[in-house]
């Protein structure tokens, strides 16, 4: 099996490599999410685009275009990838000067980009720049309630919100721990964490996206139904976070609850995948109409991934075999190898209610490569 899975990788990362030989070149100039009608990817920072505070270059996937380049970079050692990678992390900057806008998800934003580019080359200026986001992302953290507040008020009051998203933020307050050797970073990275699997994850496996909590004294408000279906169902690219996110705090840590609570979370993902191997936007949506999210499915096979490198050896198959399942899948129905789309993976969804199906997403692409390179071994932990 492990044989049969490298050679797999072996040629899809040929086939990732060529096509981002010739992506890479056209858009590295850009901040790109998704590819408009004619294939091409959009830019988070077009100055004929009137962005509102926290969808242009505060755009919440906006390191992921970045964090793609230091996968290839890693995996071709091609210096152009370096080169094109510090572009977007760049221009990443003028978001600390800004400010407003800026948000839970600059974990997303820097982690990819200025500590991945930090941590391959040791470059000082991509260090500051993540020292500050981190610093940036703790400021959110509400010790009355012992969560790291999610979104910043717009439309909606959400001093009090928390989202499963967040869990994969944490890489961020983890790292600035690890760097600068100061426990305050970890410390509220593992009150958060402790938060979210007190408060997130049902019995059965399956995880709320947002939780509401009173933002002066922490207790439990209500759950929301978020970009699922409604409250009470299982958002799958939630439940993607949950796994992978969980076992990102349990590397950092080695506390054993936040193994115990991704192997939850991924049992409940591997009992509802079928044989198909595609994925829902929701685990708990109706049959009709069968809305998918490609992004979600990547995001849940990295996960399964981490859980296989770190469970007994009897346990890794079925994790793994449940990751290759949703990946070919990836590779053989939802995925665009030609010059007509910029972006790899087809197929992705924004959310359950929201008209933004089938679209493509940056970090669609971004999970389905760094997959590979969990397959091959290649490259750092980016997370």
């Amino acid at each position: 099996m492990t044989e049969n899975i490298k050679e797999w990788a072996d040629i899809v990362l040929e086939k990732i490599k060529e096509k981002m030989d010739w992506c890479s070149e056209k858009n590295r100039d850009k901040l790109p999410y998704t590819t408009g009608p004619d294939g091409t990817y959009d830019d988070r920072l077009d100055p004929n685009i009137h962005w509102q505070p926290d969808n242009g270059p505060n755009w919440w996937t906006n390191g992921f275009w970045g964090g793609i380049m230091w996968l290839l970079y890693q995996v071709t050692g091609e210096e152009k990838y370096k080169d094109i990678a510090r572009v977007s992390e760049y221009r990443l900057e003028k978001t600390m000067e800004d400010f407003y806008g800026l948000h839970h998800d600059v974990g997303f934003m820097f982690q990819p980009t200025a500590v991945a580019d930090y941590r391959l080359t040791g470059n000082d200026r991509s260090r500051k720049t993540a020292l500050h986001a981190a610093t940036l992302l703790a400021g959110r953290f509400n010790p009355g309630g012992n969560f790291i507040r999610a979104w910043n008020d717009l439309e909606t009051d959400t001093r009090g919100w928390v989202i499963i998203d967040s869990m994969m933020n944490l890489s961020l307050l983890y790292w600035a721990s690890e760097e600068t050797k100061d426990p305050r970073f970890r410390n509220i990275a593992v009150l958060h964490a402790d938060k979210v699997l007190e408060n997130f994850i049902r019995p059965d496996g399956s995880v709320n996206h947002i939780v509401e909590f009173d933002p002066e004294t922490g207790e439990v408000v209500k759950s929301h139904g978020g970009q699922g279906y409604g409250e009470g169902s299982s958002w799958t690219r939630g439940q993607g976070w949950a796994v992978y996110g969980f076992m990102i705090s349990y590397i950092h840590t080695g506390k054993e609850a936040y193994l115990d609570a991704a192997k939850r979370v991924a049992h409940y993902c591997m009992a509802n995948l079928d044989e198909t191997g595609i994925i829902p936007i929701d685990f708990r949506q109706p049959e009709e109409p069968a809305e998918e999210d490609s992004c979600g499915a990547c995001v849940i096979a990295c996960g399964l991934l981490e859980v296989a490198d770190h469970v007994p050896e009897a346990e890794q198959a079925m994790y793994r075999r449940a990751a290759m399942k949703i990946l070919r899948a990836i590779e053989e129905k939802r995925s665009d190898w030609s010059r007509g789309c910029d972006a790899i993976v087809q197929g992705c969804s924004g959310s359950y209610h929201n008209t933004d199906h089938g679209i493509t997403m940056t970090y669609a692409d971004y999970y389905f490569i760094e997959a590979c390179c969990k397959l091959e071994k290649t490259g750092i932990f980016m997370w």
